[in-house]
């Protein structure tokens, strides 16, 4: 399926209805030969980035729910290239990971805001051929 590449988002069919993928949006960030990476973009975590331990000293600002995999960590995709060190190009003018320390700085004190910056609590993997297979069985469709 050489429609699938990073960049692109697709959508959950009724195939998915009763699992955790429900009427998710996913952003795919990789998709290579190796693996298939995403974050689900409409499904907002039950918490704020300040209501976690480690970044109580933050400003509110809303986390997503990415997927069901690695929840133990906090994943980004922001447009600051400018004030965010480290990310790796996912598209023209977005970029995944970085600097945390900076992501912070540039939420506290530099008003980026959640169009330019998005945290979320894990993510959505695929092993190789696997996610091509659920868009041929009709479990997603690329929007």
């Amino acid at each position: 399926m050489s429609d699938l590449k990073p960049g692109i988002y697709i959508k959950s069919t009724d195939a998915l209805n009763g699992s955790f993928f429900e009427h998710t949006t996913i952003l795919i960030v990789k998709h290579n030969n190796e693996e298939s990476v995403g974050f689900v973009t409409n499904t907002p975590f039950q918490k704020s980035l300040h209501e976690l331990i480690e970044f109580n000293q933050s400003k509110p600002f809303p986390l997503m729910d990415g997927g069901p995999v690695d929840r133990e960590h906090l994943f980004v995709l922001h447009k600051r290239p400018d004030l965010i060190d480290g990310g790796e190009q996912v598209t023209q003018n977005l970029y995944l990971g970085g600097n945390m320390d900076q992501v912070i700085e540039a939420i506290n004190n530099r008003g980026a805001n959640n169009q330019e910056i998005q945290i979320f609590i894990g993510y959505c993997g695929w092993d190789v051929g696997e996610l091509e297979a659920e868009v041929e069985e009709g479990s997603w469709v690329l929007i």
